[in-house]
């Protein structure tokens, strides 16, 4: 009898660049989508501390119409509408999306904008009480980008976005396969200009992604296979990234594990899986409220906590990932070895220089219960094996969390 769930595949059109003086295609890609108005969005240290600008700038020639440098962390929606009001007055007809999750994120909230009837609010994920999650249809068509990558961000091939809202400090999310990359640039040179510690903190994020991803039910041989490599590429070049001397090898390599595990999560989507959306909820949520905790902390505090919480559920895909992590199975068998996936997670995050706990991070006891409010309006706590009951489920994991 079959034991692999039936399952389908797609993609879509894009190319991809990688290695030295690859922000050279730049040029043609600008050709490919017919672009005569190609504008920046970047944020301020890219744009003022490195020579990036200038490099796509040469790259563009007469076609660079300028750049919105207000990209900032979270994407909160006022730098969106910033780069909205810029990018309409600069006659943009192509997106060049240069750094790293933020600068992405930023330029598909903006592409939305600038198509769409109606603010980001009227266009964002509803949430019904005791309903599913309804995201508004954007038809409009939408104007191409680029992204040229200083992180291995995992919003790079990803269809959805989401902005901050500065009133409410909740996650705006957005949904448009139209805004996918028309390219992606990993230039070996650009990569080299992020700081080590925002490169790791991008890394420990799509670790997270690449470990549950590794870990999920009925996996089909297509997504397992591409996680199977990122993992081993995250295994291999993350302890690396202090020491990197060989002209930036390290974090293309990291940025090809990014890239892996967001196809799988689209071969995935298309049937069989089913994520440990409990850690993106509250990851996305703590990541979001407080300024101290960067992107990959907030994953490396809350993917352990959340692989134990849903072991019941997932004790063949948590024995997958134990064993992938190099755990042996011993007398217990199966779910013995199941329960050592979240300790090899937890271990491999410690051994990088990751937090572990909420309370480093600045996060205050008090605000448990603001936390657990808010995640239960991410669209991801819907996608968990085990169902969440409420509040009381979310509490409980983040008392531990603390």
């Amino acid at each position: 009898m079959p034991t692999t769930a039936p399952f389908r595949t797609r993609s879509y059109d894009f190319r991809l660049y990688a290695g030295e003086n690859a922000l050279a295609n730049l040029t043609g890609e600008a050709d490919r989508v017919g672009a005569k108005r190609a504008f920046v969005v970047c944020g301020r240290s890219v744009a003022r501390g490195t020579d990036l600008i200038d490099r796509v700038q040469d790259a563009l020639k007469e076609r660079y119409a300028g750049v919105f440098d207000g990209v900032k962390a979270s994407s909160p929606l006022p730098s969106v509408e910033a780069g909205v009001m810029a990018a309409r007055e600069a006659g943009a007809d192509l997106i060049v999306a240069l750094g790293g999750g933020s600068a992405v994120v930023t330029a598909r909230a903006i592409i939305i904008l600038l198509a769409e009837e109606g603010t980001a609010h009227d266009l964002s994920t509803k949430y019904p009480p005791g309903q599913t999650p309804v995201s508004p249809r954007l038809m409009a068509p939408k104007v191409p980008n680029v992204l040229v990558l200083t992180t291995p961000t995992t919003a790079m091939n990803r269809a959805g976005t989401a902005v901050m809202d500065m009133e409410t400090h909740h996650r705006l999310e957005l949904f448009d396969p139209k805004t996918r990359p028309s390219a992606i640039i990993w230039d070996n040179d650009a990569l080299l200009t992020a700081p080590a510690s925002l490169y790791l903190s991008a890394s420990a994020s799509a670790f997270s992604g690449v470990a549950t991803g590794v870990a999920t039910s009925n996996p089909n041989p297509i997504a397992h296979g591409d996680r199977l490599q990122a993992l081993r590429l995250m295994l291999d070049n993350i302890p690396k990234l202090d020491t990197d001397q060989d002209g930036g090898d390290v974090r293309l390599q990291l940025a090809a594990a990014a890239f892996l595990s967001n196809r799988a999560s689209d071969v995935e989507s298309s049937g069989g899986g089913g994520g440990f959306g409990i850690i993106s909820a509250l990851a996305h949520t703590v990541d979001t409220l407080y300024e101290d905790c960067s992107h990959g902390a907030a994953y490396s505090i809350t993917t352990p906590p959340g692989l134990r919480f849903n072991i019941a559920q997932t004790v063949a895909g948590q024995a997958r990932l134990a064993a992938a992590l190099g755990a042996d199975a011993d007398d217990g068998g199966e779910e013995s070895l199941a329960h050592a996936a979240a300790e090899r997670v937890e271990s491999f995050y410690r051994s990088v220089g990751m937090p572990l706990r909420l309370r480093d991070v600045g996060v205050p006891q008090s605000d448990l219960t603001r936390i657990a409010e808010d995640a239960q309006k991410d669209f991801y706590l819907h996608r968990n094996p085990r169902p969440v009951q409420g509040g009381a489920d979310l509490i409980r994991l983040l008392e531990g969390m603390w």
